[in-house]
């Protein structure tokens, strides 16, 4: 078996489904969908970040980033690098460097289901990152393999090269790409509908009487 095996990067979303994510909040699109979400513990690094793109998969082992290295010389304009650990919560693969370099590709964004390090040199570049908290420890290069596009799990969930990654304060959501498009539209529409409702409710409607909920307590008594 092959110490790094690397597959073909996979086509990227259209530039309207993009946008159309880009308008949707995760939360709105966690009111009827169950999966695709990434463990909660995955957060920003940088808030008020909402950003949406093509997976770009990624599995390392612990102390080792040589393919992350090979990987940021692929990265086009619009992809996402998602960063499957394999497990590790030591050792910290994405730091000041890697952020310019994934940056000056193009990337979107950084999704890595670990620690990250060099926070203030990830602010400085303004560039969006989600991952498991930071860490002092850092990965070096020792050459002991990897996968590059190629099936990865981040944060319990599977994400496949070409899939849609729509990333914001709330978290990480992964969609199959024929899925993306219907996804953000019912998402929008729902927004919409919440802030009527919410202009509602600050004009003394009560929330109870329209979610159906105070009437269900009444015949519960």
């Amino acid at each position: 078996m092959a110490k790094y095996e690397i597959g073909p990067m996979a086509p990227q979303l259209s530039t309207e489904v993009v946008a159309l994510l880009e308008q949707t909040e995760t939360a709105t699109i966690g009111h009827w969908r169950h999966w695709g979400f990434c463990d909660r513990r995955i957060q920003p690094l940088l808030r008020h970040k909402r950003v949406a793109g093509t997976a770009v998969t990624l599995s390392i082992p612990g102390p080792d980033s040589t393919l992350l290295h090979h990987a940021l010389g692929l990265l086009r304009p619009g992809d996402i690098l998602v960063v499957d650990r394999l497990g590790d919560d030591k050792y910290a693969c994405w730091g000041g460097g890697v952020t310019v370099a994934a940056k000056a590709a193009g990337a979107k964004a950084g999704v890595v289901d670990g620690p990250c390090t060099d926070l203030e040199e990830v602010e400085a570049s303004d560039f969006p990152m989600w991952s498991r908290g930071l860490a002092p420890i850092t990965t070096r290069i020792y050459d002991l393999g990897g996968q590059l596009n190629k099936p990865v799990s981040i944060g319990g969930t599977v994400v496949l090269p070409g899939y849609a990654v729509l990333c914001d304060d709330t978290g990480v959501l992964v969609l199959p790409p024929d899925e993306a498009e219907a996804e953000a539209r019912r998402a929008i529409e729902r927004q919409a509908a919440g802030l009527l409702a919410q202009e509602r409710t600050a004009k003394g409607e009560k929330i109870g009487d329209r979610s159906g909920a105070t009437a269900k307590v009444l015949a519960g008594l």
